[in-house]
């Protein structure tokens, strides 16, 4: 392996390219790419035996962490340990940027809301600092509208860290991913196992909040998110109403649209569409909504993200040429590395373009050709895993 003055050369791979694949070495230098060649293997390169090399994916949401904290219900883990096996799993599924999706929603009590902000960020912020974390780590901040409060937990939250993205959600029964009360009750009595009555006081307190917080919320977070220069998105937005109110309050990324006028219309408006790469994995939304795969198959499809499952990111790279005509894998990884990094207005990552970071992963196919498995990791030209 030739390390001179900091240089890593790769050789003999199929490099995924902005724009085509094919197959070449990769110099990395002083942690940035510094060459990409094509030709025989070089003297003293890394032979990566025709494996691909791709760019580090880039994630903007997923929630992992809080399932590590909190493996099961009311049960805490250690928080250093859970912080530190979410890493290496974050790395080991390609990951080498990602946004930590930590809620903001002060209503303990609320049905499925085990998570601890503070204490995750707190945590994840020591660990880095004490060089313990391969992935690179942000904040994302999941502020829930109609909660009280929600305002002032945010805003102390960014006293204490570099928070980069926002997302503005509301899970009040009766909107956007609950557009109605018994999609709301469904959903949320098999997943917790409460009864019907606890349930109604629930709902009863829930459209309460929402009628008193929701608006001036949404407004005081828009507004931090402006005087603090940081990137604003939109949960489950589900109607035209949703995407203009997105477009007043300067959103530049749709999560999860539920449906497909509110995912047309957000990326025609040029605010960036992000689904779930779960969805397009299992052919479908778990909660019932629209299809990732029907959105890639109409072009309003510019951003995946592993969600709840952080291995998810890079099968669906290797699935979406699969499942959709016209769309190769050099086009299936921008959705999982180019553009979630312009999106988050990081334009130093996220390709494999001379003088870009030297983020990449190495990864072979197994079970046939069908599915993808990192073998090694770089981050800023450093082998992480």
């Amino acid at each position: 392996m030739n390390e001179t003055m900091g240089e890593t050369v790769l050789g003999n791979a199929r490099l995924v390219l902005p724009d085509e694949v094919r197959v070449g070495h990769v110099v990395l230098r002083d942690g940035v790419i510094a060459e990409i060649g094509g030709g025989a293997l070089p003297r003293g390169a890394i032979d990566l035996e025709g494996d691909y090399l791709m760019p580090g994916l880039v994630e903007l949401h997923t929630d992992a962490v809080e399932g590590h904290l909190y493996p099961r219900p009311r049960v805490a883990w250690n928080a250093m340990a859970a912080v530190t096996a979410y890493d290496a799993q974050i790395a080991s599924a390609g990951i080498t940027t990602v946004f930590d999706s930590l809620r903001v929603w002060p209503d303990k009590r609320a049905v499925g809301m085990e998570g601890d902000a503070p204490l995750l960020m707190r945590t994840l912020r020591e660990a880095g600092l004490a060089g313990m974390l391969r992935a690179e780590h942000h904040v994302h901040l999941r502020c829930e509208v109609a909660a009280e409060g929600v305002v002032e937990d945010a805003q102390a939250l960014m006293e204490e860290a570099d928070v980069r993205l926002i997302s503005l959600m509301d899970h009040t029964p009766g909107q956007r991913q609950f557009l109605t009360q018994e999609h709301f009750r469904n959903y949320y009595m098999k997943k917790s196992g409460i009864t019907a009555a606890e349930m109604d006081v629930i709902v009863e307190k829930r459209l309460e909040a929402h009628r008193l917080h929701a608006r001036p919320n949404r407004q005081a977070l828009v507004a931090l998110a402006h005087e603090r220069a940081i990137v604003l998105a939109s949960h489950d937005d589900a109607t035209g109403v949703h995407v203009e109110e997105a477009l007043e309050d300067g959103v530049a990324i749709a999560e999860f649209p539920t449906t497909t006028e509110a995912a047309a219309g957000s990326h025609q408006a040029g605010i960036q569409v992000l689904m779930g790469a779960p969805n397009l994995v299992r052919g479908g939304s778990h909660a019932g909504n629209i299809a990732a795969e029907s959105l890639a198959r109409a072009g309003t499809l510019d951003i995946l993200s592993s969600d709840y499952v952080p291995g998810s990111l890079l099968l669906a790279a290797f699935d979406l040429p699969r499942r959709v005509e016209g769309i190769d894998l050099a086009a299936a990884t921008r959705l999982v590395s180019a553009n979630p990094a312009r999106a988050a207005g990081m334009n130093d990552r996220g390709r494999i373009a001379p003088g870009l970071r030297a983020d990449l992963i190495r990864v072979a196919l197994a079970g046939g050709g069908e599915v993808p498995v990192v073998r090694m990791v770089w981050r800023e030209g450093e082998r992480v895993a």
